[in-house]
């Protein structure tokens, strides 16, 4: 059985996160590297964790998480997709089973935001771990008065948590931003999508999404 050790051990997969990075880095993207997927691989295991899925479930959730942006080596367009033809190959050659290799590709290729639908409980906690990583550490051009609206809100960023709150029932994101930095409405424009992205995942979870942002309820 394909195991979170050894994908997160394996020195090629490694290899292509480093890569997929650097292509974004040259793009203008914000951090992508082997400090993000292990946190969407963390989070992942802390949602289902949390809401008692099974440990297998649980494990796949963390591949996952670790291999969802692999794709962006190819093209960050239709990166998900990319991402899972390629997850495909490297789980089949470290001799992943066909449903476990299935259950980590269909979350793969369903967690961008263009394209994402919560098609299982995995794919559905990759979204929230993946979505809900906002941080000022993410951004990469440290000159700001050059930043762009992406930069400006991620960096804006002070504290961001994510918990399972009120019994299990509610997936809560919540930021302290800097609004001299960036005001909220800032967030709402670029991130609303991937906002409405989470509170269908969460759905698939029996749980409300909600989004606090300073101390205030937004979602």
């Amino acid at each position: 059985m394909i195991t979170f050790k050894q994908v997160k051990e394996n020195e090629a997969i490694k290899t292509y996160i480093r890569q997929a990075d650097q292509t974004l880095s040259a793009l203008g993207y914000t951090e992508h590297s082997l400090a993000h997927v292990s946190k969407v691989a963390d989070v992942a295991r802390y949602i289902l964790e949390t809401l008692s899925y099974s440990e297998r479930e649980i494990e796949l959730a963390q591949i996952a998480g670790y291999l969802h942006d692999i794709g962006n080596i190819v093209n960050r367009k239709d990166h998900a997709q990319s991402g899972a033809v390629m997850a495909f190959r490297i789980l089949d050659q470290l001799g992943a089973s066909p449903e476990d290799n299935a259950n980590i590709i269909a979350a793969i290729g369903n967690h961008d935001e263009e394209t994402a639908v919560p098609v299982s409980a995995i794919a559905a906690a990759l979204i929230l771990a993946d979505k809900t990583d906002v941080r000022r550490s993410r951004v990469r051009n440290q000159d700001l008065p050059s930043f762009d609206i992406h930069d400006r809100v991620n960096y804006a960023v002070e504290k961001s948590q994510i918990e399972i709150a009120n019994n299990n029932t509610v997936f809560r994101l919540s930021l302290t931003i800097d609004t001299s930095i960036s005001p909220v409405m800032d967030y709402f424009e670029i991130f609303l999508n991937r906002m409405l992205l989470c509170k269908r995942a969460a759905a698939k979870l029996n749980l409300e999404f909600e989004l606090v942002i300073n101390k205030q309820k937004i979602l």
